[in-house]
């Protein structure tokens, strides 16, 4: 009896406690909103009175007090927005109290060393996780110009230097970084990376006993840890995020369409296949996960993405399957880091990690993103300006360059061939283990300038074939993998041909002869459009099944149904109106179709022509630039496929000196040069003038030519014109080296400000 009401006594006490440990949480809690929410208050007000002209109502040192109070707040609340995951809105809260700082030495006032040194270092952090890594570098160095021992910034440089690719200068920094704090876990794992890479040593260090581990930062540790603390428990080992930019703040998994379509849930049902995206953010009330689309490719829009209206206001939208807009913020966050190619929706799925894997073959490669795999002469490629050649048809171990043949079976590269408006070829180069999985950032801008030594890929394509090898290498040496040229398109499991209508309603199979205009029976019937079918086989049934349009019904339903009427063994009442697939391979090329924006019959046929064989599209062959209703053939109309020079830029072919030398010339080919269609979103201000001053009037507010003004509208402006004039050296850069401007072309319009000195 004692015991049990000494049990009882401790239970009542141990739930006292932990009730009193609730509400002091809940007290916290509701103590630090008040202060913060007090705190926004104060830099509004701040703010408010700094912008107007007004007297400050005391002394010069409370006015003191008033401006280093003020850039303060703003730097707690750019710390605290940071650990929420809102970088872009931490940048600006450094940014701001960096320029009331700058303000504040304009009016006698000294902020304190420290104070400008951890806004610096904490930007950087902000600028590295929205993938701004010159920006971060910039950061960093005026960091350590204020104190060179601090390793948060040197750590950061580090960082940045490695994603620029400059991996000798980011491993001297780590270094010195090291020295400093030589048992972090963050920083070990950088010089380890960074060592692998140089080709160096690998060691470890000495570790002395109970010894404490000291956190890098304020911002390199996990989110939700408290700011400011100076040395934490070890941290786990760090992960390369390069892969994923979204992993602080997103969350991602795959799920089955199927049952996520019917249960709008994560939920498994039978031999589930793991097809689709979710994902939801961090931190946030909301805990559903939220469908993530494939991005619409088809759309020409280049500006940010948006929510859907219909959605906005909490209905249905009234497009399905043809919106081009957003559903979620996930998927705009997914969809804008895609268009740049700075992540792969693949790698969502942490290919490496251990409870996900994707196993990549090339024709699931291909039926993403169409064309062939072909082997080209690796030296014409490489040539400057770009030579295209094949394997020589009278001689095969020879390359097809008219005038120096070179031995292709032991120079060949791979290459992936995209042929649309333009012919695009993109080069596979061999798997290493040294090679990063990720997309390198100078190359998607300007073009990389240090080409097959970068260790990062220079397409998504490329990336995805190193990701098929490194999981075949573990089989088979990875540079010996074999990847075969033939591909196959369509939904994996079916075979596809397109016969004879005629033919096969007599229980024939015809296909169409080589000049594609009468089918191969004795009949000759006419090869059109409206005569042919298409036929597919599955694995399974192993029987050829003729397959009926896609049904125009609009809205085109999310997923395809069997026919009623067939399920239970029947002939369809509606057969030729029912929008139901008449068989499973029916409803699996419907689906590949819609996925893959496949409106109609023609248009699989076109595709389908082109994966047989490079160049046999009929409406590419037939097809010419038109203006005004006028038929207009360019110099490379005439182009053969695979012969002449070869422009990365425009993806045009030249089969002649003269035609390469009219193209490179062109206006069209010089804008090109110099803007792709991303550029026009990366800049605020106006096109640089050639005059990089600042407007003295514009300062004293007296200015009246507006946009007319060749001087720049304050610092802001000078700034970004300055790095615009850099990026855009760069682009000529790389253009002169790969012999896209003519030797003697010095005159490029708006852009001619560029080969004159800054005054």
């Amino acid at each position: 009896m004692l015991t049990r009401k000494v049990t009882n006594f401790f239970f009542l006490m141990t739930y006292c406690v932990d009730r009193d440990q609730d509400l002091k949480k809940q007290v916290n809690m509701s103590i630090l909103c008040q202060d913060r929410s007090s705190r926004w208050q104060d830099i509004q007000n701040g703010l408010q009175f700094i912008q107007s002209t007004l007297p400050y109502p005391g002394t010069q040192e409370r006015y003191e007090v008033f401006i280093q109070d003020l850039v303060k707040n703003l730097f707690g609340e750019g710390n605290d927005v940071f650990n929420e995951g809102e970088w872009m809105r931490s940048i600006e809260m450094y940014t701001e109290a960096l320029s009331i700082a700058e303000y504040a030495d304009s009016e006698d006032i000294s902020v304190p060393t420290g104070t400008l040194e951890k806004l610096y270092a904490n930007r950087a952090a902000a600028y590295l996780n929205v993938g701004l890594h010159d920006e971060a570098l910039v950061d960093c160095e005026k960091a350590l110009q204020l104190n060179e021992g601090n390793h948060r910034a040197l750590y950061r440089k580090a960082r940045a230097l490695k994603e620029m690719g400059r991996h000798k200068e980011a491993y001297e920094t780590v270094a010195k970084c090291s020295l400093a704090v030589p048992q972090d876990p963050n920083v070990i794992g950088l010089t380890q990376d960074l060592a692998k890479m140089l080709g160096l040593k690998i060691r470890k260090a000495y570790v002395r006993s109970k010894v404490r581990v000291y956190c890098l930062t304020d911002h390199d540790k996990p989110m939700g840890m408290a700011l400011g603390m100076p040395d934490v428990t070890p941290l786990p080992a760090v992960v390369d995020l390069a892969k994923n930019p979204l992993a602080d703040t997103h969350e991602f998994k795959q799920a089955c369409s199927n049952c996520y379509v019917k249960t709008g849930k994560n939920m498994l049902y039978h031999k589930c296949k793991k097809d689709i995206l979710l994902g939801r953010i961090k931190n946030q009330p909301d805990k559903s996960w939220k469908l993530i689309r494939p991005r619409p490719t088809k759309s020409q829009y280049v500006g940010p993405y948006y929510i859907c209206k219909d959605v906005a206001i909490g209905e249905g939208c009234r497009y399905p399957g043809h919106c081009t807009f957003a559903y979620c913020q996930e998927e705009i966050d997914v969809w804008s880091l895609e268009r740049k190619g700075f992540i792969c929706r693949d790698f969502l799925f942490d290919p490496f990690g251990p409870t996900s894997k994707i196993n990549l073959t090339v024709p699931k490669i291909l039926q993403e993103h169409h064309g062939i795999f072909m082997f080209l002469c690796g030296v014409c490629f490489d040539h400057k300006p770009r030579i295209i050649s094949k394997a020589n048809k009278d001689n095969p171990s020879l390359c097809s360059h008219p005038v120096t043949k070179h031995a292709f079976e032991d120079q060949k590269c791979l290459v992936h061939i995209l042929r649309e408006n333009t012919v695009r070829y993109s080069k596979i180069r061999p798997y290493s283990p040294q090679n990063q999985m990720d997309i390198c950032r100078h190359e998607v801008r300007y073009g990389c300038v240090r080409e097959d030594e970068c260790f990062y890929a220079h397409s998504l394509i490329e990336l995805k074939v190193w990701m098929m090898q490194h999981q075949l290498g573990k089989l088979l040496p990875p540079i010996k993998v074999n990847i075969p040229l033939n591909s196959l398109f369509g939904p994996p499991n079916l075979k596809m041909q397109f016969v004879c209508g005629q033919c096969w309603r007599n229980g024939q199979v015809s296909e169409a002869d080589k000049n594609k205009k009468y089918c191969t029976a004795k009949a000759r019937h006419s090869w059109s459009k409206d005569k042919r079918v298409v036929l597919v086989s599955s694995i399974e049934r192993k029987k050829w099944t003729t397959i009926r349009p896609l049904p125009t019904k609009k809205p085109i339903p999310s997923q395809f149904e069997i026919c009623m009427h067939v399920s239970i063994g029947k002939k369809c009442q509606y057969i030729g109106n029912c929008t139901f697939a008449h068989s499973t391979e029916e409803r699996d090329l419907w689906t590949y179709m819609k996925e893959n924006n496949i409106p109609d019959m023609e248009q699989l046929y076109e595709h389908w022509l082109q994966s047989q064989k490079p160049g046999w599209s009929e409406e590419a062959s037939n097809s010419s630039i038109k203006e005004n209703g006028k038929q207009i053939h360019m110099p490379t109309d005439y182009a053969e496929e695979m012969t002449g020079n070869h422009c990365w830029l425009c993806g045009k072919n030249c089969n002649s000196d003269r035609q390469w030398q009219q193209h490179i010339t062109s206006e069209k080919h010089r804008e090109k040069v110099f803007n792709s269609e991303d550029d026009q979103n990366c800049w605020q201000y106006r096109f640089p003038t050639g005059t990089f001053r600042v407007c003295e009037r514009y300062l004293k507010g007296t200015c009246t030519e507006e946009e007319l003004c060749k001087l720049a509208h304050g610092n802001e402006e000078l700034r970004e014109w300055t790095e615009r004039r850099e990026f855009l050296l760069m682009k000529l850069a790389k253009a002169r080296k790969d012999h896209l401007i003519a030797p003697n072309d010095n005159d490029f319009g708006k852009y001619s400000f560029l080969l004159k000195d800054i005054k």
